[in-house]
């Protein structure tokens, strides 16, 4: 089993540049060809470095030593995490909020999605039926308070893993019931049966898919097998399935959007009945993903939160270093009344025009 961990850094005094990104980014307005030179070569060439406000923090006091039980946790039982593994610059914030995300049905996906580093295979391995237990297990073990369940497109199945997920989810119920859960779900190929079959009665906070990107960039980002339509459908259905959670998506920018289509995104998302959302910037894997658009400054990102929480989403972070899953126990709290997200030890990391204070 794979486990991946929220991407939250804390505020400190200490800052440190991303480790994780090679300090060389691809931009698309770069690396003009050369004769004689070859494609990757060229790719290459063009690499940018990252911009200065890509920066995150160490905790102290009681958030480092949060931090340093989890690990603890995850060490002794010999959980291996794709945060450590890939030198994930926010872990510390994340294990010290006693929230992590977990991948489940195996660590290749169906689809090939161009700004996706996760591998791609036509026929994945069958489902390890262990896994419910094995979640449950790590989870129990990381003393944890807000899981994140996160899937790979399972196409290859009739239900799209549909039923593999809520094995999953009610094994970590069962065995830690004050454990609050968030499925983050692939789209099950638009198959509302399995996902009425899954969501039924399925004791979790919220249910989120990602539409990725804007609807004009489908073509461009994501599998063949995909679209905002299909991503905007099940959402809507989710809703209406389960009006008691909360539903919420997220979209990365620097693919090549405008300004107003994120805006009209958006308020398309909320009029289906979204609750929450995160934007965050797109950073390309390798040289062979899509490479970067562009890098929208803080103040756009800050101007994005105010139109969202505008537009009515109950829960809003916008950055350059958030991820779909960005504080997710915290954002959860925000969309049932809680101080939101981005005002609570603040970082920069989620900006908004509510924590500035002029700094813009």
């Amino acid at each position: 089993m794979r486990i991946v961990f929220v991407i939250t850094p804390l505020e400190v005094t200490m800052t440190t540049r991303l480790p994780t990104i090679d300090s060389d980014i691809l931009s698309i307005n770069e690396g003009r060809e050369k004769r004689g030179e070859s494609a990757l070569k060229r790719r290459k060439a063009g690499r940018k470095r990252l911009p200065e406000w890509f920066k995150t923090s160490l905790p102290t006091g009681e958030a480092q030593s949060n931090f340093n039980k989890t690990r603890t946790n995850v060490h002794e039982h010999g959980l291996h995490t794709v945060c450590e593994e890939a030198r994930c610059p926010n872990v510390h914030d994340c294990w010290a909020r006693g929230t992590a995300t977990f991948m489940i049905a195996g660590e290749v996906c169906t689809r090939g999605c161009r700004f996706c580093a996760v591998g791609t295979i036509k026929t994945p391995s069958m489902l390890d039926p262990n896994e419910p237990k094995e979640l449950a297990d790590a989870i129990e073990h990381m003393q944890i308070s807000h899981a994140v369940i996160t899937v790979v497109n399972r196409d290859d199945l009739p239900d799209g893993g549909a039923n593999h997920y809520r094995k999953c989810l009610l094994a970590v119920n069962e065995r830690t019931p004050d454990v609050g859960l968030e499925l983050l779900c692939s789209d099950l190929e638009g198959n509302t049966v399995a996902l009425a079959e899954l969501l039924q009665d399925l004791p979790i906070r919220v249910f989120a898919h990602n539409v990725e990107c804007v609807p004009r960039l489908d073509s461009v980002v994501r599998d063949p097998r995909a679209s905002f339509e299909q991503s905007l459908h099940i959402l809507k259905e989710a809703k209406r399935l389960r009006p008691d959670i909360r539903i919420k998506t997220s979209i990365m920018v620097g693919l090549g959007e405008t300004d107003g289509e994120v805006l009209e995104a958006m308020k398309i998302l909320r009029k289906a009945g979204v609750d929450m959302i995160t934007l965050g910037q797109y950073l390309q894997p390798s040289d062979r993903h899509l490479p970067i658009d562009r890098f929208p400054e803080p103040k756009q990102f800050a101007d994005w939160d105010k139109q969202a929480r505008e537009i009515g989403f109950k829960a809003v972070a916008s950055g350059p270093l958030v991820r779909s899953s960005y504080r997710a126990g915290l954002l959860y709290e925000e969309a049932e009344g809680a101080e939101p997200v981005v005002t609570r030890e603040s970082t920069g990391s989620a900006v908004s025009h509510l924590n500035l204070m002029g700094k813009l």
